[in-house]
């Protein structure tokens, strides 16, 4: 099996792990509007395990589903760049996230394992675990903008934005 065979399956394995968190954050919600409004009995846990579902699925799948041509881009001027332009601007901005990724890492670090000490109130999970996320977050965009700085490098910049690739997932 090829190396991109392996990373295509773990990727729909990403994503499919995505849809089940938000499968379960919904079942959750509507759990909790059924015991609220229609049995006047609020349980607390409800909205714990929908925060908690929600952090998991944002920085989850930011770091391993979201593909760096799906981002949210304000791209007035790079759009209108040259290739080499955006090549240099892609490279200025993976060396500078880099960098404050990796400046932030070790104090996040020291924060998510000091938080094993305290709990959720209503699940009782360690919010070390509810945060370790974070890290695992913040290591991906690491070696995320590492390959895109890699390929600016070797020229091969991202392409410029195509409208008509907006939403069919080429």
């Amino acid at each position: 099996m090829t190396l991109q065979r392996i990373l295509g399956w773990l990727g729909r394995r990403a994503e499919n792990l995505v849809a089940f968190m938000l499968l379960a954050m919904f079942l959750v919600f509507l759990l909790q509007i059924v015991s609220r409004y229609l049995l006047n009995l609020p349980i607390g846990w409800t909205q714990e395990a929908s925060v908690l579902l929600w952090i998991w699925l944002v920085l989850f799948g930011a770091a391993f589903v979201t593909r760096d041509r799906e981002e949210m881009r304000f791209d007035l001027i790079y759009g209108s760049a040259p290739p080499r332009a955006r090549r240099i601007m892609a490279l200025i901005t993976a060396v500078a996230l880099i960098a404050l990724f990796a400046l932030s890492l070790p104090a996040t670090w020291d924060y998510v394992t000091f938080m094993k000490v305290e709990r959720t109130a209503y699940l009782h999970i360690r919010f070390n675990w509810t945060y370790a996320i974070y890290v695992v977050f913040v290591v991906a965009m690491i070696l995320r903008q590492l390959w895109i700085g890699i390929r600016a490098l070797r020229g091969e910049g991202p392409k410029a934005y195509d409208p008509t690739e907006a939403s069919s997932g080429v």
